[in-house]
């Protein structure tokens, strides 16, 4: 249909075609037929945006970035939009701010929306067939158990798989697991020397924190040999290099990949021990993967490409047979691919994974989610695969993200100065427990409904006060802060939920037929808001930000608060109006649960 006939059809007629529509995008629609037809040019960009609270209205069209074009005062503008558009039945009222005018639509428009959308239990999520991308998150070194940091980097790539989902792209949930080098050698020999055979059966403690025990002792005994060495009169850079525990760990990394059957054994043995850790902190944690590849079986990938790569002469070899690639023209530096000795590098393997990982499984984008201080290392990888001919590499993205701080300071893995994931999972599970027996919230409920309640609010205080900050800003994590049953915290969130399915089991969880009423100002506003979701979601996704979807979903539970702390549902004064504020509370109670679910946060029914 083309908006141009609307002036002809009954109003009816377009609000049945408008409801379909959100509402967003009709207002885009009418301000864009509005300036093409009063100044008769073409608008390849125009600017709605929800009226800010102070003002009189619904939507909002920016002026300011016609002006130029247009050479008129903005007041100028937005008055002759606004009177035209007074002709069109969609459009009430308008009012000129400056650059900013302000529309205001039939009530009628938002209330079909609301009749159409509001049982939607899938509502904001698309049905359009996009790319396929992979993600890849996690990727955690086998020498340690899961941490603070790796938390924030498995929920980030977690809820931006979703995101992605959500807005219509088949997603592959990936990671590759380091699982090789000098770091997993140094806690094997540590556990050589110090471990008496010890398992994670015998001590009844998980392996991941068995294993990474062994690597804390590694740097002990190695400081205490470096400080001998120095004490006995050898330079302090030279006792680094000649520590007798490092020089075995070396030695053991030769041996592993000369395929010594022993050193095998024990890898795979140490290594056995370390998965079944993470597994379980990926389970209470709530996430999966699609596809796990290991760095033994990859780290050679690149070895053919970078060869091919020489011959061709993209990559050029130096005298002592190391390969690299020339990267100065771009501002960059020169960067090793192959050692003089025909080994790899992390570059050269991640060079062959990428290439395996977009022809293997047919991939149209690819996605890294790795903390910041690898910035300079994926662009130098986008770039080398651009130069080798693969076009693809324009489709290669990375997440970063920044480093998550204690009030204390930074985490040192080697020192044993971090914040085991296990052990903050439990701490904010604990903490759930205390907060909920103070204020009585689960008085009456069975143990394991207790349990599970419990849960979900401490992971969801965790997942919350990480995923609502912008992924490029660090974070100064407080547990106790994040599990605030007021503000913007996943409490909040979750028990805006939890209220409103209380509202709707005391309706009898049936919502009749309503007719078309005035809206007040906060049901107008929540209608707004819900009807956005899609937006949201779109804007994540393109973004790779979970934080514009955590964000929203608080300003979401904040509006229906005011609507439902102002407005009577239960006892509304007339029964379709009742009905009508039920449906807008279970539009709310989905929004709020999609938005969780990208999250990858649980909305309990009960609080």
């Amino acid at each position: 249909m083309n908006i141009g006939t609307f002036a002809d059809l009954p109003i009816c007629t377009l609000i049945l075609y408008f409801c379909e529509m959100n509402s967003k995008s009709i207002v885009k629609e009418l301000c864009t037929q509005a300036v093409e037809s009063v100044f008769n040019i073409q608008l390849s960009q125009i600017e709605i945006q929800p009226t800010k609270d102070e003002f009189e209205g619904d939507y909002t069209l920016v002026v300011f970035p016609l002006v130029k074009e247009l050479k008129r005062k903005p007041e100028e503008i937005a008055e002759k939009i606004g009177n035209y558009l007074l002709d069109k039945e969609e459009i009430t009222k308008f009012n000129v701010v400056k650059g900013f005018l302000n529309l205001s639509l039939r009530d009628e428009i938002f209330v079909q929306t609301l009749k159409t959308h509001f049982s939607d239990k899938n509502y904001g999520f698309s049905t359009e067939k996009k790319s396929k991308i992979m993600v890849e998150y996690a990727s955690p070194n086998t020498n340690k158990p899961l941490h603070l940091g790796h938390i924030r980097n498995i929920l980030l790539g977690f809820s931006i798989s979703n995101i992605l989902k959500a807005a219509g792209n088949e997603v592959v949930m990936a990671q590759i697991v380091n699982d090789r080098g000098i770091h997993i050698c140094k806690s094997m020999r540590a556990w050589q020397k110090f471990g008496n055979g010890e398992t994670p059966e015998s001590l009844h403690v998980k392996g991941d924190h068995l294993v990474g025990k062994y690597y804390v002792l590694f740097d002990k005994e190695y400081q205490k040999q470096m400080a001998d060495l120095a004490a006995s009169g050898m330079e302090k850079d030279e006792a680094k290099k000649k520590a007798p525990i490092l020089l075995e760990a070396q030695e053991m990394l030769k041996k592993w990949e000369g395929g010594d059957e022993e050193i095998r054994s024990l890898w795979a043995k140490m290594n056995s021990w370390v998965y079944a850790g993470f597994d379980e902190t990926y389970e209470n944690l709530g996430v999966h993967f699609d596809v796990v590849q290991y760095e033994s079986n990859t780290y050679l990938l690149g070895k053919n490409i970078v060869e091919d790569g020489r011959k061709k002469g993209v990559l050029f070899q130096k005298e002592d047979g190391s390969v690299w690639a020339d990267l100065t023209e771009e501002g960059l530096d020169q960067k090793l691919l192959l050692r003089s000795d025909g080994t790899s590098v992390y570059m050269t393997q991640d060079l062959g994974t990428a290439v395996e990982r977009v022809q293997k499984y047919d991939l149209n984008e690819l996605i890294y989610t790795v903390g910041n201080e690898q910035d300079y290392h994926f662009q130098v990888l986008f770039l080398v695969l651009k130069k080798l001919g693969y076009a693809w590499a324009d489709k290669l993205h990375h997440l970063s993200y920044g480093m998550v701080d204690l009030p204390d300071g930074k985490m040192k893995s080697r020192e044993g100065t971090v914040v085991d994931a296990d052990d903050l999972m439990q701490e904010m599970v604990a903490t759930a427990i205390e907060i909920s027996k103070d204020l009585g919230k689960l008085d009456g409920y069975t143990d394991e409904e207790k349990a599970n309640i419990n849960k979900i609010i401490g992971l969801g205080a965790l997942k919350y006060y990480i995923l609502k900050v912008d992924p490029k800003k660090r974070i100064l994590f407080n547990p106790k802060e994040s599990i605030d049953f007021n503000g913007n915290t996943g409490p909040f969130v979750q028990y805006t939920y939890a209220r409103i399915q209380s509202i709707l089991r005391k309706a009898g969880n049936e919502i009749h037929q309503f007719e078309n009423k005035e809206l007040n100002p906060a049901e107008k506003k929540l209608i707004i808001l819900l009807s956005s979701f899609s937006e949201i979601i779109e804007k994540s996704a393109a973004t790779l930000n979970p934080a514009l979807t955590a964000n929203y979903v608080y300003d979401v539970v904040k509006a229906f608060n005011y609507f439902y702390q102002n407005y009577s549902i239960l006892n509304a004064d007339s029964e379709s109006e009742k009905q009508s504020r039920l449906a807008l509370a279970q539009w709310t109670a989905n929004v709020v649960e999609n938005a969780l679910k990208l999250l990858g946060i649980g909305a309990p029914e009960r609080m």
